[in-house]
């Protein structure tokens, strides 16, 4: 399952929900609905038009879910999800039988051109009846889709180190026409000393986008020419490079 919380305001809903999941520990029951979707990642090679991903239900009573289409863009280092009208989903809504699997074909208008084309689908599952004294938690799971151009493609990533006041940050850009990952990423001073990441709830860093992380510098304070290695898991391979200020600290 892959679980994803975003700033965007077409999801400010699931922040409600998972507070008020949050809340409903202290009620004297509740009932969560156990989904599984494989796979959890989406990617159709060049010319593939067709998907499918599988829903399977593993609780003991029916459960309907709702499935959507988004284009998946990074701007403002925020991810951006805006509905999609090249990527069909079928069905869009379902009810899957205890112990049952449910089958979703994603078909693809048109191919990408020139540059891999992202989305995500969000399955929402829907709260059945109420039962009194049973407060139901519902899920929402997000699934990314790569779609890949005819032409061969890959990342072009690119990382500095940018101080802003009193923050540190990691800053990527990837230059190439598809997406790059970045799966257990270290940050390691010269003299051995890790530096964290202090929030990184996606690894993927998309064609043409920037993103920065806050890492956690407190008692570090990099001067220009100074480099932290940076290790992490990439689409191609492991990375492994020396990563430096981009400009003198602000005063």
């Amino acid at each position: 399952m892959i679980w994803w919380s975003w700033k965007s305001k077409q999801f400010a809903a699931a922040a409600q929900v998972a507070a008020a999941a949050a809340i409903a520990l202290s009620a004297s029951s509740v009932a969560a609905q156990s989904l599984s979707v494989l796979p959890v990642n989406v990617f159709l090679s060049a010319g593939q038009k067709t998907a499918t991903v599988s829903v399977t239900n593993s609780a003991d009573k029916p459960t309907t879910i709702q499935i959507r289409a988004f284009d998946w863009s990074q701007q403002n280092n925020e991810e951006q999800l805006n509905e999609s009208k090249n990527v069909v989903v079928s069905p869009p809504l379902a009810t899957i039988a205890p112990a049952a699997t449910q089958v979703v074909r994603l078909i693809l208008r048109e191919s990408p051109a020139g540059s891999e084309a992202t989305y995500r689908i969000i399955l929402d599952q829907i709260p059945g009846p109420h039962e009194p004294g049973v407060v139901q938690m519902v899920l929402r799971l997000s699934i990314p889709i790569f779609a890949a151009p005819e032409v061969k493609v890959a990342p072009e990533a690119q990382f500095h180190l940018e101080r802003d006041g009193d923050k540190l940050f990691l800053v990527g850009t990837n230059a190439g026409k598809s997406h790059e990952t970045l799966r257990d990423l270290v940050l390691t001073t010269a003299n051995g000393q890790k530096v964290n990441v202090k929030s990184m709830a996606s690894p993927y860093l998309l064609a043409g986008a920037t993103r920065r992380w806050e890492l956690d510098a407190e008692g570090l304070t990099p001067q220009t020419g100074e480099t932290l290695k940076l290790t992490a898991h990439g689409v191609a391979g492991a990375i492994e490079e020396q990563v430096g200020m981009a400009v003198a600290p602000r005063p």
